[in-house]
């Protein structure tokens, strides 16, 4: 098999495959050779990137709530009568919630509610029904989106890093149950991304959201994007990773391995 087709024969579904990271992982997946639902709420959207990739026998679209369990169950069961098995389901639908500069006393407890079913029911809800078809055919790879904010603290709200660590937790502990059917779990964890969450959560453009963060980036000279996050999901779909669970990987050039108090503490001293 060519590196060109690591997924000939794959059938995949995308939740918040309509836009961001979930379309380019939707376009890499049929450049590979696999056939994908896109399961969204953005239904203009997700028709729209249907019929600029087709043909139709190789992605349709589905609207599907990841909060909602029958849409899920629904999504999963779609992907078996049309293309007869399930190898791939990508768990990457999500919402940053809303703004919150105030901390845990200003936390909104609905705004709570809202991201949490999202982030972390909706994950749990396609890892569910994705096991559910997977477990009979001994064999299966789930992917679920989480971020950079899982492995470092301090600069986003609280609700959003909660939800995420839930879901790094989630596809930890699927991976020793799901392990002995043949089933992988792992998490991709991106760092700023200009993707419209990041850019409605800056009220930033495209440009504007990518030379913020080269500016803090600890790798310089490449710019972060939802390609390079689509890669990974490719590596951890195909047979390319086939004795790879378990893994958090965090896509941020190294961010998160940095601490920059003690430099930040060194600037004031220079300029005192």
């Amino acid at each position: 098999m060519s590196m060109a087709k690591r997924l000939e024969g794959k059938v995949a579904i995308v939740t918040g495959g309509a836009s961001g990271i979930g379309e380019a992982t939707v376009r890499l997946f049929v450049q590979n050779g696999a056939k994908v639902i896109i399961a969204d709420v953005q239904d203009e959207l997700g028709q729209k990137v249907c019929q600029d990739i087709g043909p139709p026998e190789d992605i349709s679209y589905m609207h599907c709530d990841v909060t909602d369990e029958s849409d899920v169950q629904t999504t999963v069961d779609t992907a078996i009568s049309k293309h007869g098995n399930l190898d791939i389901m990508f768990a990457n639908a999500g919402i940053a919630g809303a703004r919150n500069r105030q901390g845990i006393i200003g936390t909104d407890y609905e705004d709570l509610k809202r991201v949490f079913e999202t982030n972390v029911f909706g994950a749990f809800l396609c890892a569910k029904h994705a096991a559910r078809v997977m477990i009979p055919a001994k064999k299966g790879s789930i992917v679920f989106t989480s971020s950079v904010a899982s492995v470092t603290y301090g600069d986003v709200p609280h609700t959003y890093v909660a939800s995420k660590c839930a879901v790094v937790g989630l596809a930890k502990n699927l991976c020793i149950e799901l392990g002995q059917y043949g089933i992988r779990v792992n998490c991709v964890s991106p760092f700023g991304i200009a993707s419209p969450m990041l850019m409605n959560e800056l009220d930033m453009g495209k440009s504007e959201v990518e030379e913020f963060v080269s500016e803090i980036a600890t790798l310089k000279g490449e710019v972060v994007d939802a390609n390079d996050v689509a890669e990974a999901v490719l590596f951890l779909g195909s047979g390319s990773s086939k004795y790879v669970s378990g893994q958090n990987l965090v896509i941020d050039g190294g961010y998160s391995l940095t601490n920059v108090a003690l430099r930040e503490a060194y600037k004031k001293m220079r300029v005192s």
